[in-house]
């Protein structure tokens, strides 16, 4: 008998607010971007603040964006528009001047918050001052600092081990402050640091490490411009990372072709208008993709093994496809990955990833032709099981054509948070390597733990069997950011207390231990004091580019403080007489940490000094220059193995998308602009002739199922859109179906949730 579990109103409201649909369009930006941008910054603050905000975004004695971790230029930024559209609605979600007061939380009890959208939540303004809910209690009320610091030591210190307590972090934190919190976890004595990237790009770093030797791109921005051709895979650039726009439009104008790989036709892979020039406001486009591969959902490894397949009979045939000199000086395993194709015959090949030969072949004569090639990639090729094997699958295509460590050439996982690599960088992973830890025990003088600990799906697994009791986030919005939502919600629940340092309110603070913290920080466009002096923190993007950043508006309440400020003081307090670390020094000014962090992690050398040269510095990256540091110090070739997914009759395949009105679990609006998809967001985009099998019509309301290992999880309420997608594949926006994605079903190796391989059943609303 199956075990049914139900959603909880609290959990994710099932009201419908109304959908309006429209034709997708068909040139991304442009002047309605402009608008956009314009009307949520000068919607959430005064004029004068809103001009000093977009002024000091993204340049180099300014702040860095919220958002995404797209890089920035190194040589010269607009004056005034070094931003995108979601740049700007994060700037106006942050530097909001309203606030959230006790008197808010007074009058509504956390039940009613509960039947809230995430929209709704998202516009009440910033968290003014620390809010605590006692055991037992129905509303937040307001906590002095020190008294939220005392509790939190109370609950830390009872635990049996540390490795009863969880400490999450989401990628907006800053190196100063990952590196402080990391510091302090390890000294209490746990690796459990579970982050927002064993969500999104793990499986990228596992199979970059295996494969070229460090977990990061190879390539620079400058790259994309010296490329003949850029393949852009299961990224939807439009809408996640726009400024990227920018770069492909000189990519192209230089010359580049662009391949598109995606299960839906995405408006930023179609072309762009440039809102920085007066063509683009007038609505001149450039066109981007030059072949588009509209795969199926999960389709990628035999894509790739297709066109490998190719290119191995074009060198076959005429030579000159493959760089030889390349694979003999600087590979092994070459030989295994050629046989192991002659296992496939591409008729099959183009079946399981559901494209004709012919499309194939167009697409296999870019890659033949070009000799310079950067693969981008996003969350569409790393949250699946194979997920691993999907990128290992596009390296092997690199280096058989010599396309790592080369000017124009190389790999790009796209990275969502603005600092999750650098968190990454700075210890916030909870299976650090060995010279890590060596090095913390070196310079701070004490022994760090070295048992592996908790990834996000095991930390929810741990709170969930009560092996865990205190949970607490530096940022984020961990409900809905997971997966399984029911189940993590109970997670949290069973926990003694949940604690999150936060901006604004979300649907994580409503889903509570049985104590709850709400700490509110300082945003990254705040001015930051310490001591009397305007202190900057910095980030590192996508590239391995670290530069400062530095808030320059005035903090909308008092009561907040610095996420490094934060960590110092729940340091002392938890910690107390027993910690070896003079933490109080590190807050003086955030050169010390940064000194630190230069004692500790190679590559930051001079960080102090280096950080204040305008556009900061790069940090090493040997697979950049074409030294792989793998046990051969070659790169491996790999073979990868796919299982085709065999659905029922009455099952399709789902992933969950983003809107063009959200950052991650950040909603900004109810409208997906290039989907042509308004005032809605339950709805499931499905293929049309999949629609008229079933009797069904756009518009026709239905629940959807999932029924992985015997549970059935449920989604209800959503409204059928018919869309251009492969037949039986459907697509979600999350995290309204992140209830659907089940918590043991994530990828090989990496552990990535598999929020883009879920098979479900749709039923009409009965």
């Amino acid at each position: 008998m199956k075990k049914k579990t139900t959603l909880t109103p609290e959990l994710t409201p099932e009201t419908l607010t109304g959908l309006k649909t429209s034709e997708p369009k068909d040139v991304a930006v442009g002047m309605p971007a402009v608008v956009s941008s314009m009307k949520h910054v000068f919607g959430a603050m005064d004029v004068g603040r809103g001009v000093k905000a977009l002024l000091n975004l993204n340049q180099k004695d300014g702040f860095d964006c919220p958002s995404c971790a797209w890089p920035d230029p190194d040589d010269e930024r607009s004056s005034f528009a070094e931003y995108c559209e979601n740049g700007a609605k994060a700037v106006a979600e942050e530097a909001t001047t309203k606030r959230l007061l006790p008197e808010f939380f007074a009058k509504h009890s956390i039940a009613e918050l509960g039947t809230w959208s995430d929209y709704e939540l998202s516009q009440q303004g910033r968290i003014a001052q620390p809010m605590h809910k006692r055991k037992g209690a129905e509303y937040y009320e307001p906590i002095v600092w020190e008294e939220a610091f005392a509790l939190i030591a109370k609950h830390l210190n009872e635990l049996q081990s540390p490795n009863e307590a969880i400490f999450y972090t989401s990628g907006r934190t800053s190196n100063e402050a990952a590196f402080l919190y990391q510091l302090f976890v390890r000294e209490y004595g746990t690796n459990n640091l579970p982050d927002c990237s064993n969500m999104c790009h793990e499986s990228s770093g596992v199979a970059l490490i295996e494969t070229v030797g460090i977990g990061k791109g190879s390539v620079k921005l400058e790259d994309l411009y010296l490329a003949d051709l850029i393949i852009i895979a299961g990224q939807n650039p439009g809408t996640n990372h726009p400024r990227m726009l920018s770069a492909l439009e000189k990519a192209k104008r230089n010359g580049a072709k662009i391949l598109s790989v995606n299960p839906l036709h995405e408006t930023g892979l179609v072309a762009f208008s440039n809102p920085q020039t007066a063509g683009g406001l007038l609505g001149a486009k450039t066109d981007l993709s030059d072949v588009f591969l509209q795969v199926r959902i999960n389709g990628d490894v035999p894509l790739f093994k297709a066109l490998l397949k190719l290119m191995h009979a074009e060198e076959q045939k005429n030579g000159g496809v493959f760089d030889w000199k390349f694979i003999e000086a600087k590979t092994t395993g070459v030989q295994e990955l050629l046989v192991d194709l002659e296992k496939y015959t591409l008729q099959q090949l183009a079946d399981d990833c559901g494209l004709s030969l012919s499309q194939l072949r167009e697409a296999a004569e870019l890659i033949i032709h070009s000799e310079k090639i950067v693969a981008c990639w996003a969350m569409g090729l790393t949250q699946h099981k194979n997920a691993v094997d999907n990128i290992r699958e596009v390296v092997n295509l690199l280096l058989l054509k010599g396309s790592i460590g080369k000017p124009g050439a190389g790999t790009c996982p796209v990275r969502g948070h603005s600092n999750v690599q650098g968190d990454r960088t700075m210890g916030i992973w909870e299976m650090p390597p060995k010279s890590f830890l060596d090095s913390l025990e070196k310079q701070f003088g004490f022994q760090p733990p070295r048992e592996h600990g908790y990834n996000t799906v095991e930390a929810i697994k741990a709170m969930h069997e009560r092996k865990a009791s205190v949970f607490f986030a530096m940022g984020g919005n961990f409900l809905s950011a997971t997966p399984d939502t029911v189940y993590t919600a109970q997670a949290l629940r069973n926990c003694r207390l949940t604690a999150h340092v936060s901006t604004k309110l979300n649907r994580s603070h409503l889903v509570t231990g049985e104590e709850a913290l709400i700490l509110p920080c300082l945003g990254r466009t705040d001015m930051d004091i310490q001591q009397g002096e305007a202190q900057f923190v910095s980030v590192e993007n996508s590239m391995g580019v670290v530069h400062q950043s530095k808030g320059k508006l005035k903090p909308i309440s008092e009561f907040l403080l610095s996420e490094p400020d934060i960590v110092r003081r729940l340091a002392n307090s938890v910690l107390e007489y027993k910690s070896v670390v003079d933490w109080d020094k590190y807050i003086s000014h955030y050169d010390n940490i940064r000194a630190a962090i230069e004692r500790t992690i190679p590559g930051f050398e001079n960080y102090n000094e280096r950080v204040r040269k305008p556009g900061g510095f790069y940090l090493p990256n040997g697979a950049r220059e074409g030294d792989f540091n793998t046990n051969s110090r070659k790169a491996v070739f790999s073979v990868n193995q796919y299982v085709p997914l065999q659905l029922a009759d009455d099952e399709y395949l789902m992933m969950t998308i983003r809107s063009h009105d959200q950052f991650n679990t950040t909603i900004y609006g109810l409208d997906d602009r290039y989907r042509g998809i308004y005032n809605e967001r339950r709805v499931v985009l499905m293929n049309e002739k999949d629609i008229l099998k079933r009797g069904w019509k756009s518009g026709t309301k239905v629940d959807l199922f999932n029924y992985f290992g015997g549970v059935e999880r449920t989604a209800p309420q959503f409204i059928i859109v018919a869309y251009s997608i492969p037949e039986r594949c459907v697509a979600t926006y999350f995290p309204e179906t992140n209830t659907l994605v089940p918590i043991d079903s994530f990828a090989d190796r990496s552990m990535t949730p598999t929020s883009k391989t879920v098979i479900i059943q749709i039923k009409p609303v009965v």
